[in-house]
This record gives C-alpha cells, sequence and structure tokens, in this order.
C-alpha cells in the first residue's frame, strides 16, 4: 500500500471511528425569524475522495458522461506527478465539500456563509435575490442562492477551471455550473444533493448525495498547509540560535 493510499485509509477509518461513538441528535428542524429552515452549526460530512461512488462508505462505482475532452482530461491526469493541492492552491468548491473535514454554516437573511476547516477557507452565498456578479473566473466560483421551500438551492458558475471534483481527481472546466440543494431534514442532519452540468466535460447532468451529520460537540480548528508538505522551518527558514 502506498503512503496516499495509507493516508486515505486512516483517515476514513478514523472519521468512521467518531461517528460510531456519536448519537446524531434528534428533533425538528429549528427556523430563523424569518421561518427559513436554519442550517447553522459545525457538521461532520462523508469523505468523498471519488464522487462515483455512494456516501459515505464508498462502495459501488457508476461510470461518467465524459465527453471526448473529459475522458482525455481524466485519461492523462497523473496525481503521481504532483498535484495542485499540494502547492497549497485553492481545492475549488466541490472538491472542499468533498474532504474529510467539517465544515461550519453561518446563516442569516441576507447571507449563507461555509466556513471550511480545510485551510481556513470560507466561501460567502448571498440568499437575498441579487443575481450573480460580473467579475474574473474564481477558484471556488461566483454562488447566488434561493430557497425552493425548505431546501436551500446554492446556484455556483466563474469557475476558473483549475480544480478538480474530488481527491482521485475527476476533472470540470470552466464552464461548470455547480448546483448544491440543501434540506435539513431534523435537527441533527442535512441531506445533501451537488449537481455536476458541465458540457465541456459531461455529455449530460449527474449527480451525488449525501448526509450531513450536526456536531454540537466540535469547533473547526485553524488549518495551515505547507507547501509539498514541509514547514517553514524545515530548509527554508533559519532559527537563530541563542
Amino acid at each position: 500500500m502506498n503512503r496516499f493510499a495509507f493516508l486515505l485509509l486512516a483517515v476514513t477509518c478514523s472519521i468512521t471511528a467518531l461517528g460510531q461513538r456519536f448519537q446524531p441528535l434528534t428533533g425538528p428542524v429549528p427556523r430563523t425569524a424569518d421561518g427559513k429552515p436554519d442550517l447553522s452549526g459545525v457538521w461532520e460530512h462523508p469523505f468523498v475522495p471519488d464522487m462515483t461512488k455512494d456516501a459515505p462508505n464508498q462502495k459501488g462505482t457508476a461510470e461518467l458522461p465524459f465527453t471526448e475532452w473529459g475522458a482525455s482530461e481524466w485519461k492523462n491526469y497523473h496525481p503521481e506527478n504532483g498535484d495542485y493541492t499540494g502547492a497549497c492552491l485553492p481545492f475549488g468548491l466541490p472538491r472542499s465539500v468533498n474532504s474529510p473535514y467539517p465544515i461550519q454554516i453561518v446563516q442569516t437573511s441576507k447571507y449563507l456563509a461555509l466556513l471550511f476547516e480545510q485551510s481556513t477557507w470560507f466561501h460567502v452565498v448571498p440568499v437575498d435575490g441579487r443575481g450573480h456578479r460580473k467579475q474574473d473566473p474564481i477558484w471556488f466560483g461566483d454562488s447566488v442562492g434561493h430557497w425552493e421551500g425548505d431546501t436551500l438551492v446554492v446556484d455556483t458558475v466563474n469557475f476558473n477551471g483549475h480544480t478538480r471534483m474530488d481527491t482521485i481527481g475527476h476533472p470540470h472546466s470552466d464552464q461548470l455550473h455547480l448546483t448544491q440543494r440543501f434540506t435539513r431534514t431534523d435537527l441533527g442532519h442535512i441531506s445533501y444533493e451537488m449537481i455536476v452540468e458541465d458540457l465541456k466535460t459531461y455529455t449530460k447532468p449527474w449527480k451525488n448525495t449525501r448526509t450531513f451529520i450536526l456536531r454540537p460537540d466540535w469547533e473547526i480548528m485553524e488549518y495551515s498547509c505547507e507547501e509539498n508538505n514541509k514547514g517553514l522551518w524545515d530548509g527554508h527558514i533559519k532559527v537563530p540560535k541563542y
């Protein structure tokens, strides 16, 4: 087993063990002053290194509907030669949601903020009816949200195309249109759906679903990414001797 596979196994086993010890909360859906479901909290979510497989057990597989360009991008991706995340570049929105680290959601009447423990990134989603901004493409894309009944729908476009969907490297282009659907089904759970539409990479839309678990016993922690897994003290900065 190579080092990468061992680390994935260790992280997956640790998360599974934590989930077995914690009993998810039950009760009615909490609501904000305006009657919307309140999605706020720190959430444990499945590690999804491969979006073709079902979360959380990552069993089964599905073949994605690649275009010719998408199939070439997938076939010619060799992470052993270097992955952009090894240089501490932003994961991008889908891969950040797929990472094994907690997400804190902060909700107001105007905004929903996703606070990722992974690399201490954040992503702010207006939910007050405004449209997408006109700007240069960005790593996490430009998101706006709206409510469909008790489901918050987050619509994201304007990706720069420099990221991957998941850990094993499923591709997307700068034409990616990502739809996320958050439905708080009770006090302790969010039903989450990610719908991928990218006609340069895939011939038709496809999706992945999973469940988030509320963790009131957790706080997200500071996360420092060190390029190539080397700290600043490892050959880069000389520490004076006293």
